[in-house]
């Protein structure tokens, strides 16, 4: 046996050693079912913050990110702006889901949205997301990291005993230490996730011969015909090398009969509707728990300023960047190999092929010399992947438990029961997952697709609930089933339920279907409101807008900044990669003619850098500035009965005691 399988097995025993440790201290700490799915309503400062950007950044980014960079060039690398957009959902909505968490002893997002609105198809709609998107999710992440075990241990551990034995060390302690054992374990998965991203970037420039010969390689691919989709050939973008340029602002025909945009997918459009899709995360059902499990909002702005926006977004830009483009330098492309522009060959062509298989491979560039290393950033990709599948295993189901069996079957379930169907839940959500992933990898990756669309349609909802009053049940309702059926109908599952009978194909004039979504599900929502407003709901629904008042209003003297505000977020998401990013084709030189690079690397990553600073100031002056994520006075009075259930009441909000929803 190599070396490094002996490493490999040592890092994930040790690695193991410690999630099983934080189960059992998490089962022995939940006494109650609040306990239990909520930590308590306890989680620290750092704990949140470390827990919530493991959750938010999943083996997905540590895996296929550079993979689609690989394959599709700069124009793809706009995506890592989603280390700023998933938490921008986050400044908008958690901290307003965290005041009525607190005050009404909400325990799901169901429990809360069905008590706003006034009727439970909101809440089984809610379950119904999570489940859409928590099996799917987790899916994709435990066949990835069966794959990883496969190719790093040289074939001695099969891809699908990997998945399954390595998916059974995470449902025993979620199962059995509940949202408490997620995060602490998920602390040590953020350190590892960042470690392992930054770690394999600085393999990849070492291989490239550091900086000088990454610049000089791209430049000579730059100046040269070859690039997944050829030039760009105008529509708004230029006609450059496609792996140095995005294609335009949008293709009208792609989606209508033409399934291949014209120089490449990732059009300005594109990814503006891409980046609706995974803001969808932090929208997701499992983080209004998160939001409900913590102490105080405190943790929220330094989890979405500080240690996404800025340190996991940095990593990003940066050494995913040099993972993917430089993998087309270092053999895995066969064009670029045909055309004498590889600086080494020490990556294999197949990953031409299968692009998600990129990392292990830089691993294995090391594997000689630092067989340690191997098993360390093995257990990095590991805790990547199994980082947002741990929680939405629990948060699913906690849904599960309180929504379906405590609401609709047994409403006198005593702690001791919750926490057993909730176990039983967490089995459930697991297995499917396996299942998807064992037997069916075509409707794995179908289905893998839908998951943050189908969590980004949960936008109206929570926005009803946290800034919009004049949304009625009817409306936030049929607008979130619209939305998901619109989702289905623009992706390839669309296609392949309906064949012939839809005109498009996915992603019709390269909208994300998560964008198409979210125009259907807003349009609905606003016109069946429209048409359902009663002076009953009025009334209701101001209770909890008067409270959200009460505690989250912004100062007075800052009220003339609201202007601003709208401003920069919509100048940002415009310019840094929707349709107005085309300018940072050439504004920094021009991509074909790298004489012309006004800071030594192509003109659209530079503008990816600068837009990425602009974006942690951005996210700075909503979170700290506007006070979005933040509380002068954290001290919000409770409002519920004997048994844990919501009183509503207008006006004045008295002192009550904790609540302890059982």
């Amino acid at each position: 046996m190599q070396p490094k399988v002996l490493w490999l097995f040592a890092f994930v025993l040790l690695y193991w050693s410690y999630c099983i440790f934080w189960g059992i201290k998490g089962m022995r700490a939940s006494k109650t079912a609040t306990d239990y799915f909520l930590a308590g309503r306890g989680l620290s400062m750092w704990v949140f913050v470390l827990a919530a950007t493991a959750t938010s950044f999943s083996g997905w980014t540590f895996m296929g990110h550079p993979g689609l960079i690989f394959r599709d060039g700069f124009q793809y690398a706009f995506a890592s702006f989603y280390a700023i957009t998933i938490p921008l959902t986050g400044v908008i909505l958690l901290k307003r889901q965290w005041i009525l968490g607190k005050h009404f002893g909400y325990v799901t997002p169901g429990e809360m949205l069905s008590d706003y609105y006034q009727g439970d198809g909101i809440r089984i709609l809610t379950v119904l997301v999570a489940l859409l998107f928590s099996v799917p999710y987790l899916g994709v992440q435990l066949a990835a990291s069966g794959f990883l075990f496969e190719v790093l241990s040289d074939g001695l551990v099969p891809h699908t005993v990997g998945t399954w034995v390595l998916s059974l060390v995470v449902l025993i302690y979620v199962a059995s230490g509940g949202l408490k054992a997620v995060a602490y374990v998920d602390t040590m998965q953020c350190i590892l996730l960042a470690l392992g991203i930054a770690a394999t970037g600085f393999i990849a420039l070492h291989l490239l011969g550091g900086w000088e010969g990454l610049t000089q390689g791209l430049a000579a691919l730059a100046a040269s015909d070859v690039s997944k989709w050829g030039t760009t050939q105008g529509h708004g973008g230029g006609d450059f090398n496609s792996y140095f340029a995005m294609p335009g602002p949008i293709q009208a025909t792609a989606g209508l009969g033409v399934e291949t945009p014209v120089g490449g997918l990732w059009t300005g459009t594109m990814m503006l509707t891409y980046m609706f899709a995974l803001m969808g995360i932090q929208a997701a059902p499992a983080f209004t728990m998160w939001a409900f499990g913590n102490k105080s909002p405190k943790p929220f702005a330094p989890q979405q300023v500080w240690a996404s926006s800025l340190v996991i977004g940095g990593i990003m830009i940066v050494f995913t960047a040099i993972q993917g483009i430089g993998a087309n330098l270092l053999g895995a492309n066969p064009e670029v190999n045909a055309a004498g522009l590889a600086l080494s060959n020490v990556l294999p062509e197949s990953i031409a092929a299968k692009p998600d298989s990129l990392v292990p491979y830089y691993f294995e560039q090391i594997a000689d010399a630092f067989p340690w290393l191997v098993g360390l950033l093995a257990v990095c990709a590991l805790a990547a992947m199994q980082s947002t599948g741990a929680a939405y295993m629990s948060t699913a189901g906690g849904m599960l438990t309180r929504d379906l069996y405590k609401h609709f079957l047994n409403r006198e379930a005593d702690h001791r029961t919750q926490k057993f169907f909730g176990r039983i839940g967490v089995l459930v959500i697991v297995i499917s997952a396996l299942l998807v992933a064992t037997f069916s990898s075509d409707a794995l990756v179908l289905l893998g697709g839908l998951a943050v669309a189908f969590g980004a349609q949960m936008w109206p909802a929570l926005a009803g609930v946290c800034w919009i009053p004049w949304f009625t049940r009817p409306g936030v309702t049929w607008g979130l089933a619209a939305g998901l059926c619109a989702v289905i109908l623009t992706e390839t599952i669309g296609r392949t339920l309906f064949g012939d009978l839809l005109p498009w194909g996915r992603w019709p004039l390269t909208l994300h279907s998560a964008g198409w979504g979210i125009l259907i599900n807003l349009a609905v929502c606003v016109v069946v409101s429209a048409l359902t407003q009663h002076t009953r709901d009025a009334a209701h629904h101001n209770v909890y807008h008067h409270l959200l008042r009460d505690y989250a209003a912004l100062p007075e003297k800052k009220r003339k900044l609201k202007p601003v505000a709208w401003a920069m977020v919509i100048g940002w998401f415009l310019l840094a990669f929707g349709p107005g990013a085309v300018i940072g084709n050439t504004v920094f030189g021009n991509p074909n003619e790298p004489s012309t690079w006004m800071f030594g690397i192509p003109s659209i990553w530079a503008w990816q850098i600068l837009f990425w600073l602009l974006g942690v100031g951005m996210m700075w002056f909503l979170a700290y500035k506007m006070e979005l994520s933040t509380m002068a006075d954290d001290h919000v009075l409770v409002a519920v009965d004997d048994t844990g259930d919501p009183i509503p009441h207008p006006g004045p909000h008295p002192p009550m005691p904790e609540p302890e929803r059982g």
